[in-house]
């Protein structure tokens, strides 16, 4: 019998700003206790430390949710966002890593230097996802990570709370699926169980 190929997916990576808030907690809600990989993710917020996002997602969602910090391991069911004021990156070894170098997009964290640090790292072997923003931030990030043979998932701008970082995205790049805001957790727990 035919041995089926093995997941090629290591990691999600996810991206937002305007709008962000209840789109993250939309999908991460939905995921599986037992989800199979980690996810990093972006979400604009101001430069003072302040940790009730995190404190809010990790009661809503049946994942482990924190805050990313250098040199931490990558594990599955687990959700990693970047603190404040800081670009949060992947490195090879399924580490994370922190800089304060310039803003990007008017940004930092930026989601374009998370996905492009990702995609560097793990080649095809990343998601990303890109969702409601109202800047361009990301666009650039998700066809880097389609350029190396990621899967690339873009909210359905109709459902955004602000559509100019879907927009964005769309017109820089083709991806593999334009999805609404509401089907996205529930298409990442059945595509992550093949």
């Amino acid at each position: 019998m035919k041995q089926a190929a093995p997941f090629p997916y290591k990691l999600v990576v996810m991206g937002t700003s305007s709008g962000g808030f209840q789109a993250v907690k939309c999908i991460l809600a939905l995921l599986d206790a037992d989800f199979p990989l980690p996810l990093v993710i972006v979400q604009h917020i101001g430069y003072q430390p302040d940790d009730f996002l995190v404190r809010f997602l990790d009661k809503e969602c049946r994942i482990k949710v924190k805050e990313g910090e250098g040199g931490e391991t990558l594990l599955p069911a687990h959700v990693y966002l970047a603190p404040p004021d800081y670009h949060l990156l992947v490195e090879e070894n399924m580490t994370l890593s922190l800089t304060s170098t310039e803003r990007v997009n008017y940004a930092r964290p930026s989601i374009d230097v998370l996905f492009e640090s990702a995609a560097y790292a793990l080649g095809s072997a990343v998601i990303g996802i890109l969702l409601t923003g109202a800047n361009s931030d990301g666009a650039h990030g998700i066809k880097t990570i389609r350029e190396y043979g990621g899967l690339t998932i873009v909210e359905d701008p109709a459902t955004a709370y602000a559509d100019t970082m879907p927009r964005s995205a769309l017109k820089l790049t083709p991806v593999d699926y334009v999805l609404a805001l509401d089907k996205i957790g529930g298409f990442l727990n059945a595509y992550c169980r093949g």
